[in-house]
């Protein structure tokens, strides 16, 4: 029997089908399969088929009003927006750009939201990507805003951002002339230092790739290596992982796949005469020597890819323990891993012989690590340059902190960290408050936070840094207020490339005839309303091995 009958009101259904359609990666055409009309026909006689160029309409219509509303969001945050930019060729060729923007909403929690994913037509310039992207800050009101750019290495992003500096700083005031504008992508960077160092295991990383491709290559091969794996008397728990030559933590979860597995691979070796890769004991012993001198490397990536708390704190501790590490395996007694490091000590020099000054201010504004945490490292590395390298990061810490003072107080601030409920107060709690602020007349907020005692890192490990500042507001002020920019700036341009990864998904090779404004709108859409598209799908940030 027909379903009884209900009246619908069919602007409504078209919202829903649009929102199935962004959120489930389904091609426009899907509106018009005989099938889909005839389930939605019997579910409601009333239902109005519609076209495929409907269905694009309402997509567009709707991509229209999510921008006004967010265009509005953005008009609404007090504070400095900081960027994160990448180009991405898709399957059909075409190039297109994902610019990002990062800040701290009024609840003081870090949002992430796709500013812009379109296409990009050569030439990939400096100068035309540049002009891309100041396009389209204006496009959304705030080019005013900005206070960082997050890049990989490539020299048209070094081109890039110069030109954007000197624009943003000379139409739109961009803090301190952009001293603190460009910051390099932390992930890349340790992406070219590590590929340096696997170039010494070539042989063995070779043979064991070759490995996993032979036994992955039929049903057949994975069933005789599951019963070799279990003849040597090792449970056999997951299978083996190919990686990606270009990505380095892919290698390192390959080589954890297989090592423990490595009993196996000799069996395999004299049950199956065609496997002809099995590494020698000597190639397993480098291979197993290199998973644990990477083991570091690939958890200090995870920490840097983070994009739902601040990284900014996070990059001076581990970018100190990368070079301690460097230093530590340079003295090995072991050639072969002293040469590695030496080798990967020389590309660590030429991007990071330096600390990035806004990301170390970032430690120094974590409540848990201060100025303490620059003289510790530095006095590890070197004890006669600490003081020096320390005065420099002090006095660009001051001259940002004095642009924030010249700066208006924004009036988007949350108002749950405006004030104290006094009524609520002991009256000695009010005397020492009172005590403390006669004190600290005629002293900065800067000042006033520097010398205030230091969070315990061992009570505070799982601390939320901005909802720390966040509760600090009335205490620090315009200090507050320039944390919470210089804590949301990524060190890694992970969100633009994380983009990429799912937007494969969206112009894939049975879609790949989109048109550009369609595959901007559908994946702007993404962002804000399709989260439950991304369930399941493993995004891994698209690191190639460039210079």
């Amino acid at each position: 029997a027909r379903l009884a009958a209900r009246k619908i009101d069919h602007s409504v259904v078209r919202e829903l089908i649009t929102l199935v359609i962004i959120c489930h990666d389904l091609p426009f055409s899907f509106v018009e399969y005989p099938r889909v009309r005839e389930l939605l026909k019997y579910l409601n006689p009333e239902y109005k088929t519609i076209s495929r160029n409907t269905a694009v309409a309402d997509v567009l219509k709707f991509h229209g009003i999510r921008k006004e509303q967010m265009k509005q969001e953005l008009a609404g945050v007090g504070n400095r927006i900081c960027l994160t930019c990448d180009v991405w060729r898709s399957i059909s060729i075409e190039g297109y750009i994902c610019l990002t923007a990062h800040y701290v909403d009024d609840s003081w929690k870090l949002k992430s939201k796709i500013l812009s994913f379109c296409a990009m037509p050569p030439p990939h310039s400096g100068f035309e990507l540049a002009k891309k992207v100041l396009s389209c800050l204006e496009d959304w009101g705030i080019e005013k805003k900005i206070f960082s750019l997050t890049l990989d290495n490539a020299s048209s992003n070094d081109n890039m951002q110069s030109i954007l500096r000197d624009q943003l700083s000379s139409r739109h005031g961009l803090l301190c002339d952009g001293e603190f504008f460009h910051i390099r992508c932390s992930a890349h960077v340790l992406n070219l230092i590590v590929q340096v160092g696997l170039k010494f295991v070539e042989s063995p990383l070779h043979k064991i790739r070759e490995t996993v491709k032979w036994i992955k290559w039929s049903e057949g091969r994975k069933d005789l290596f599951k019963e070799c794996v279990i003849d040597v008397g090792i449970k056999y728990t997951a299978g083996l992982k190919m990686d990606v030559s270009t990505r380095w933590n892919s290698t390192y979860l390959m080589l954890g796949s297989v090592i423990k597995y490595r009993r196996a691979f000799s069996l395999l070796e004299r049950a199956e005469r065609n496997y002809k890769f099995c590494p020698s004991d000597e190639e397993w012993n480098k291979a197993e020597k290199i998973y644990t001198f990477l083991e570091p490397f690939y958890d200090i990536t995870k920490l840097f890819s983070g994009t739902s708390y601040p990284t900014a704190n996070l990059y001076f501790a581990q970018i100190w323990k990368i070079e301690c590490l460097l230093n530590s395996y340079s003295n090995d007694g072991d050639m072969e891993l002293q040469n590695m490091a030496n080798e990967m000590r020389t590309k660590f020099d030429k991007y990071w012989e330096e600390y990035s000054i806004i990301l170390s201010i970032g430690a120094i504004l974590d409540p848990r690590m201060k100025v303490e945490i620059l003289t510790y490292c530095f006095d590890k590395l070197d004890p006669s340059t600490t003081k020096a390298k320390v005065e420099v990061v002090k006095q660009k810490l001051n001259l940002l902190f004095d642009q924030y003072k010249s700066t208006p107080t924004s009036t988007n601030v949350s108002s749950s960290s405006r004030g104290t409920d006094f009524i609520a107060k002991t009256h000695s709690d009010f005397k020492a408050y009172e005590k403390r602020t006669i004190l600290e007349e005629g002293k900065s907020k800067l000042a006033v936070y520097l010398e205030d005692d230091r969070l315990e890192m061992t009570f505070y490990e799982d601390m939320d840094v901005l909802e720390w500042w966040k509760n600090q507001t009335q205490r620090y002020g315009e200090l507050a207020r320039m944390a919470c920019d210089v804590l949301s700036i990524p060190i890694t341009s992970v969100a633009a490339e994380s983009s990429f990864s799912i937007g494969a998904h969206v112009l894939n090779k049975y879609r790949s005839r989109l048109l550009p404004r369609h595959v901007e709108a559908l994946k702007d859409l993404e962002d804000t309303e399709g989260e439950e598209n991304s369930e399941g799908i493993e995004v891994e940030p698209n690191i190639d091995s460039n210079t």
